[in-house]
């Protein structure tokens, strides 16, 4: 069964409109999302692969933990079901640090406009990847990546890599003196 998105206007306040995710994506409509970055006390970044089977960039390294709001929810409670249903991790809501909200706008296709809010959330766990059971149908692989090798990634814009550059930075002025020299 499809998901349904709240509709957002263009400051990302709520319109009362409700839309399939297939219909907003078509439309471009304006809709929220979670990015959640997982980082452990080693100083390692959770990365996902995406799956083959993706509607946009198939295959890809990514972000630790996104998706989007269904219709109704809380950002905070988005965040925690799209952990539990991508990396089986539970979480309460104390855990994660809100970061701040980030205006995205991308066109995929014709047919593929993707005009969203994302609630950046950081998550800091010691949780294994043997204590994480990803989601087959979303991602291929997870891996985690010491923080200096990460940031040597996107300085060399690995191709298999999403460039998410404004987290990128918000990441580094968080975590370089905690975790450069890790």
């Amino acid at each position: 069964m499809e998901e349904c998105f709240d509709i957002l206007d263009e400051n990302g306040n709520l319109t009362g409109k409700k839309k399939l995710r297939s219909d907003v994506h078509r439309d471009g409509d304006w809709h929220k999302a979670v990015h959640i970055w997982i980082i452990n006390g080693n100083g390692e970044i959770l990365l996902q692969r995406r799956s083959a089977n993706k509607d946009s960039h198939p295959n890809m390294l990514d972000i630790s933990c996104a998706g989007h709001l269904s219709s109704g929810d809380s950002s905070i409670e988005g965040a925690i079901r799209e952990l539990k249903e991508e990396l089986n991790i539970e979480v309460k809501t104390n855990e994660l640090q809100y970061i701040k909200t980030l205006k995205r706008s991308s066109k995929y296709t014709q047919t593929f406009i993707n005009n969203e809010f994302d609630d950046l959330y950081i998550l800091r766990t010691n949780k294994n990847i043997e204590d994480m059971q990803f989601q087959k149908e979303e991602i291929s692989e997870i891996l985690y990546v010491p923080y200096c090798k990460f940031k040597e990634m996107i300085k060399n814009k690995q191709p298999d890599l999403l460039m998410h550059n404004d987290e990128f930075k918000i990441l580094f002025d968080m975590f370089d003196t905690e975790f450069d020299n890790a």
